[in-house]
């Protein structure tokens, strides 16, 4: 091992996904992340990372998640430098061991969103800067702490909340999955047959939570009193060649008037964007009253605030 890598692993602290972190520091990104947009409502200026800078470097294309995170960094005074995939040596096969360590040597933190979630534990581990998982195809993990400080403005505690995950058993299903490990809340997935959450994450949650994550097949029993409900896109990037077969086999798992009606009356809705109307939420219910989608996508930029000043701040 040599003294970069040595580095990394004992005085970096990154942000891959979920499960390596306590009740106490999930619930301090979400209350950190609501003060910061307090201020900001105010007009406090934020210059915590003044002389910072950021890498993002994104592999998949992104509208939220990058504008969100260039907000984020401006907004506290940093600067950032984007390099999509077919702009570094990655194009050309440089190992990531090398792009982290060179890396590091030039900015205070690297924001990445990529397919495989091996990519971010590597240049993890060879990184002297920390690393920041934007989205992989296995996690999603700043997208559900955003999600869940929605919540916290909808509702008086996450304790005892019971949320209703309806859709594919995706990258999102299985932040969700670690969030509700961690936090303690109750979360019921309704997946396609064939579509569910990854085995292991599941059963390593489960584990944990006493029986308050379900996964089933039937959406009705998933809504039935449920305080929140949440979806996400049908076929996510890198499954186009199943959009046919999905859109056929997901007709079921649609968040429309007929679910919301067996939530709760005070039931709010979760969609992460971009939406598919009339796929896996009605137009109705995404420009209806319960819907905070927009109040969602708002927060990735406050919770990003949060996480970056958290791991990128002297």
């Amino acid at each position: 091992m040599d003294m970069e890598q040595k580095k990394s692993q004992t005085n970096v602290r990154n942000l891959l996904a979920l499960h390596s972190f306590s009740k106490a520091e999930l619930l301090d990104y979400i209350t950190r992340a609501l003060e910061l947009k307090a201020e900001s409502q105010k007009g406090i200026r934020h210059c915590q990372l003044q002389h910072r800078t950021i890498a993002l470097v994104f592999d998949k294309p992104s509208t939220r998640t990058r504008v969100s995170f260039e907000a984020a960094m401006y907004g506290m005074g940093g600067q950032v430098i984007f390099l999509s995939s077919k702009d570094t040596q990655l194009a050309r096969s440089e190992p990531l061991k090398d792009m982290a360590r060179v890396m590091s040597r030039y900015v205070d933190g690297l924001v990445i969103r990529t397919f495989g979630q091996e990519v971010v534990e590597e240049l993890a581990r060879y990184a002297t800067v920390p690393v920041i998982n934007a989205l992989t195809d296995r996690f999603h993990p700043c997208q559900v702490l955003s999600d869940l400080m929605t919540v916290c403005e909808h509702k008086p505690s996450l304790e005892g909340l019971r949320i209703a995950w309806i859709g594919d058993g995706n990258n999102m299903a299985h932040s969700w999955i670690e969030a509700a490990a961690i936090l303690g809340f109750h979360l019921t997935l309704a997946c396609p047959k064939g579509f569910e959450p990854d085995r292991t994450i599941l059963q390593t949650a489960q584990e944990k939570s006493a029986g308050r994550i379900v996964v089933t097949d039937d959406p009705q029993f998933a809504a039935d009193g449920a305080d929140v409900l949440n979806t996400d896109v049908w076929t996510s990037m890198g499954q186009e060649d199943e959009a046919d077969t999905r859109l056929t086999t997901f007709r079921a798992y649609t968040i429309d008037d007929r679910l919301l009606r067996v939530a709760k009356n005070d039931a709010i809705v979760l969609h992460c964007l971009p939406a598919h109307r009339g796929e896996e939420i009605s137009d109705a219910v995404l420009e209806g009253p319960q819907c905070v989608a927009f109040d969602q996508a708002e927060n990735k930029m406050h919770m990003h605030k949060a996480v970056l000043e958290r791991h990128l701040r002297p």
